[in-house]
């Protein structure tokens, strides 16, 4: 290796690993300022704000292949934009982000908003379409493959629970609370499964699976692909597996996924599809939730946060709690 592949790399592993939090903080710490206010929209911008400033003070060649939408759609974080401090001079690094995950969590002040950032080599993260994905996730410990998603929510149940050495009753789901999950909430009662409902915050649903801590054995479901993307580069650094398929509702969807790249429609991705290489993992509690505590302000006039960091590569898990002046 030469001295300035080392160099190169020392300055990817500063910037991906220690450095992102920064990011996740400052757009935490901005939405929290609108927590319980009913205001999403706004709530939102400030976060993006923030985090698109933060970005601007790291030295890196950042490009966002996951983000706010399209240039069209969103004036900040839009997916294609160049973010760092060293365009055309720093590690080239890909990123997918949501400032705020949970909008309308924040705006009711409830559990498990987060500010959260996937970081990874150029071409290492999928360039998801702002489409549906149906989602399968369990934590680490199982055999490969234990999950199908082109099986039914019983068979993955009893699959999962085989594994598990445990009857299917014992098994827990995690289930977004959706019309649209109707059926599948349905299909896992009948079989005697307990479910975790959550109104909003899926990649938080599915990091729960790797945490004994929440008792969530598995998360299924439909949600954001780019969440999805989100939540695999979380599970690659800790483990666990995943899989999703893209859903689309009309024309203008499929058109958005050619325009991505992405041709076969019916694909199901696993994990390193989503996310490969050494991906990095970045998030900070808006709110309070099972995996993180929220923005306090504290009677001194400080604020902390809780965040956590993880690389794929090292299998490193970073909680970090953070003081900051107001």
């Amino acid at each position: 290796m030469s001295d300035s592949t080392i160099s190169a790399s020392k300055v990817l592993d500063r910037v991906l690993v220690l450095e992102m939090v920064r990011v996740t903080e400052a757009a935490a710490i901005a939405a929290s300022k609108l927590i319980g206010r009913g205001d999403e929209k706004a709530a939102d911008a400030a976060a993006v704000e923030a985090m698109r400033t933060a970005f601007d003070e790291l030295y890196m060649d950042g490009t966002v292949v996951i983000g706010e939408g399209e240039r069209d759609e969103a004036p900040m974080l839009y997916i294609g934009e160049k973010v760092g401090g060293a365009p055309g001079k720093g590690p080239k690094i890909d990123i997918a982000l949501d400032p705020l995950e949970g909008t309308t969590i924040t705006a009711k002040a409830g559990p498990n908003a987060l500010a959260v950032l996937a970081a990874a080599e150029e071409g290492c993260l999928l360039n998801a379409p702002d489409v549906y994905m149906d989602k399968l996730a369990i934590g680490p410990g199982y055999p490969e493959d234990v999950i199908d998603l082109s099986k039914s929510a019983t068979e993955n149940v009893e699959a999962l629970a085989a594994a598990k050495g445990v009857q299917p009753n014992e098994i827990i789901v995690c289930v977004l609370d959706r019309p649209r999950h109707a059926d599948l909430i349905a299909e896992l009662r009948a079989i005697g499964c307990g479910i975790q409902l959550i109104p909003d915050g899926d990649v938080a649903g599915v990091i729960a699976t790797t945490n004994e801590e929440t008792t969530i054995d598995m998360y299924m479901g439909s949600g954001g692909a780019p969440e999805g993307v989100l939540a695999a580069a979380a599970l690659r650094c800790v483990g666990g597996q995943f899989q999703g398929r893209l859903l689309f509702r009309n024309d203008d969807e499929r058109a958005r996924a050619a325009k991505w790249g992405i041709e076969d429609l019916n694909r199901i991705y696993k994990l390193e599809d989503l996310a490969r290489g050494d991906c990095i993992f970045a998030a900070t509690g808006v709110t309070s939730g099972s995996l993180l505590q929220g923005v306090k302000n504290l009677k001194s006039g400080k604020m902390t946060t809780e965040s956590v960091v993880m690389r794929a590569s090292s299998g490193t898990v970073r909680w970090v709690r953070g003081e900051h002046r107001k």
